[in-house]
């Protein structure tokens, strides 16, 4: 009986050197790490992202309600177009509103570019949709064509990653002539701290045309 307390007693002693070995290591770790700039840099970015995007992940009724609004306002820049108002500042609010150039890096394929292909900026998502930047000389204006419909087709929506939800498929454009233009599309989105989803991957091109 005693050689098996003693058995026990040494099984418990050793746990708990194990747990308290653990316990000081992690300790020393955590003051080691506070103290190097690259934890520091680390947590602030945590931080960071706390304060910019949602904690709640993202359903795919959130990705086709956005898809709506995306379509919706690239018909209103058309119709303040040709209604002669300020379309450039309906493009710069649309932009603001859905794609998250204030949020992380934003990359860009637009449809109908050829010279500079992809738009990281604001002012060069800007153009694409409006034209006019001597910067951007192939922009005639996408939203100003003007469009009077927007349907999305989704094939897809990943959503799996919580975080970040994505969709893939054709998206058809109609025209005030009731012309439609098919198109295919990337669109990848996060959700900001307000509970929007913003737009933060778009690629899209016209479907392949064999010789």
């Amino acid at each position: 009986m005693q050689k098996m307390n003693l058995k026990v007693l040494v099984v418990l002693s050793f746990s708990s050197a194990v747990l308290t070995g653990c316990a000081t290591a992690q300790s020393q770790q955590l003051k080691s790490s506070m103290n190097e700039p690259a934890a520091n840099t680390a947590a602030a970015s945590v931080v960071d992202n706390r304060l910019l995007y949602s904690d709640a992940c993202i359903s795919e009724r959130e990705v086709v309600e956005a898809q709506k609004l995306w379509g919706d306002g690239i018909v209103r820049i058309g119709s303040v177009y040709s209604s002669d108002g300020d379309y450039t500042t309906a493009a710069a609010d649309f932009i603001q509103d859905m794609y998250g150039y204030d949020l992380s890096s934003v990359l860009f394929k637009p449809t109908l570019a050829a010279k500079v292909q992809f738009r990281s900026s604001f002012d060069a998502a800007l153009s694409y949709f409006v034209g006019g930047n001597e910067a951007y000389s192939e922009d005639k204006g996408f939203a100003i064509k003007p469009y009077t419909k927007v349907k999305f087709d989704n094939v897809g929506i990943i959503n799996n990653s919580c975080s970040m939800a994505v969709a893939m498929g054709n998206y058809y454009f109609t025209d005030t002539n009731g012309g439609e233009t098919k198109v295919e599309y990337t669109f990848a989105y996060v959700k900001d701290k307000s509970g929007k989803l913003r737009i933060v991957a778009h690629q899209s091109s016209l479907p392949y045309s064999p010789l």
